[in-house]
């Protein structure tokens, strides 16, 4: 089945219409036929002789819009002026910039911002190094980290290609939470490197995320860095994703009429994902997880294909001790978490899950089973992506988390503290606004970002790592 029109791929194409009667019809007709999805149309010039317009549209894919521009190169009395890709325009000079806070318009205000008044603030720093987070830009501040090892569904493709992604993260952090984030990317994949450089850098921030570094490594890159830094190090494609797949189980479970201890999970791909939302699954409850990966169901004693990851997983899950494929693994199971690839499992493998079955596929962009082929079988369903309800998307946690992070000094983010996020989010959805198709809420929902920082905030002192008194603010005296 061909993919719909995703405005991921929106195009305007600027064509000058001939004035003969019927032309902007018969241009329409092509593009539509061609599969375009044809929003605006506007009028950029007009002469007695013809008419240039842009035509605005979407597509599913770049040889789709190639041949949607050939269908309008096809039609007598059109000419294709350009075609201009509005993604490719959107990223033009990069998303983000830096800007003050204040204007400097006077002598005076240059001297307070910048010599000679600076350098009172540099000495009470000097004296009290817990005043960077008062006096500087570390108390809003997350560096998003990455070597571009594992980006989106690309893989490998270096740091610079990385680029765009930690961008587009920085604007999220802003625009959901308020907080300010600057993308890092490290043109190295030694975990020693990447440790030591971030390191090195972390006097500028309150905070690091890490993004789309390759399993196993990323592991020991985050534990590392956890144990060396005083400052909380978030690995969001473990544990964003972690906290928003327990928000839809805790409201799936609630719609089935399951509790936690009684469900059979079987989660496909135990890479850096699917390893942390087995963790934080089991820390709410989860009893009888069965993980797979691409060689099959992981189990004590295996041999084959295994690493110190896979060998843990192999120890703490599995207590049946079932071998197989994942086809055997979903015999019985009550939810399925698709963490791998696109196709893994069929409608027939669905029919032979417990009743009421839940299927969380988030494989991106083609999810391990598309909803359509069990929309009549599964009680809920969910995938990665927006174009159909229930999306898992890390939006929905990670601006909150650290933003309730940077608010309470948090030296780290624990599991309690994900835990609460991932309660807050599910529990934005009221029992009776509770729905198949409505268990996580929109990432447009402004009270996601504080909710998630007030329970984080909450758990961060309640467990001790928070290190700013509540009571009273810290003071800017020198």
């Amino acid at each position: 089945m061909p993919n719909a029109p995703n405005v991921s791929y929106s195009s305007t194409l600027r064509v000058k219409l001939s004035s003969r009667t019927g032309t902007l019809g018969e241009l329409t007709t092509a593009l539509g036929r061609a599969g375009a999805d044809i929003g605006a149309i506007d009028i950029v010039n007009a002469s007695r002789d013809a008419i240039t317009r842009d035509i605005t549209f979407t597509a599913s894919s770049s040889e789709h819009v190639k041949e949607i521009v050939e269908a309008a190169r096809d039609i007598d009395g059109v000419e294709v002026i350009n075609v201009s890709d509005r993604t490719f325009l959107m990223h033009l000079g990069g998303k983000i910039e830096v800007v003050s806070k204040m204007p400097l318009k006077t002598r005076n205000d240059l001297s307070m911002a910048y010599t000679p008044g600076v350098a009172r603030i540099c000495e009470a720093i000097h004296r009290d190094p817990e005043k960077a987070f008062t006096l500087t830009i570390k108390r809003n501040t997350v560096a998003v980290v990455t070597d571009g090892t594992a980006v989106l569904g690309l893989g490998d493709i270096g740091p610079a290609a990385a680029m765009p992604v930690m961008e587009g993260k920085a604007m999220l952090f802003k625009e959901f939470a308020g907080v300010d984030a600057f993308p890092i990317c490290l043109s190295t994949k030694d975990p020693d490197e990447i440790v030591r450089t971030i390191k090195l850098i972390s006097t500028a921030f309150g905070g690091v995320n890490l993004e789309d570094i390759s399993a196993p490594r990323c592991f020991e890159i985050e534990e590392r860095l956890k144990e060396e830094l005083d400052i909380p190090v978030f690995h969001d494609d473990q544990h964003g994703t972690a906290v928003v797949v327990l928000a839809a189980l805790i409201n799936a479970a609630k719609l089935v009429g399951k509790e936690m201890h009684e469900l059979k999970v079987v989660v496909n791909g135990t890479g850096a994902a699917g390893v942390a939302c087995t963790k934080i699954i089991m820390a709410a409850g989860v009893k009888n997880i069965i993980g797979c990966d691409q060689h099959g169901i992981l189990y004590r004693g295996r041999r084959e294909h295994m690493n110190w990851v896979k060998e843990w997983y192999a120890e703490n899950t599995n207590p049946e001790g079932v071998r197989g494929t994942v086809h055997e693994a979903m015999v019985g199971a009550h939810v399925f978490m698709g963490l791998s690839a696109p196709g893994v499992i069929s409608r027939e493998d669905v029919k032979k899950m417990a009743d009421k079955p839940i299927i969380f596929a988030m494989a991106n962009p083609t999810p391990e089973i598309m909803p359509e082929e069990v929309a009549d079988i599964v009680a809920v369903m969910a995938t990665g992506r927006s174009d159909y309800p229930n999306q898992i998307n890390n939006v929905l946690c990670f601006p909150g988390i650290f933003k309730g992070a940077l608010a309470c000094r948090a030296s780290r983010i624990n599991e309690e503290m994900k835990l609460a996020a991932a309660n807050a989010i599910a529990g934005l959805i009221s029992d009776e606004e509770l729905h198949p198709e409505y268990i996580v809420p929109s990432v447009f929902d402004k009270r996601i970002a504080e909710a998630v920082s007030r329970e984080v905030e909450e758990a961060a002192y309640r467990t001790g790592v928070a290190r700013r008194e509540r009571a009273a603010g810290a003071g800017l005296e020198e």
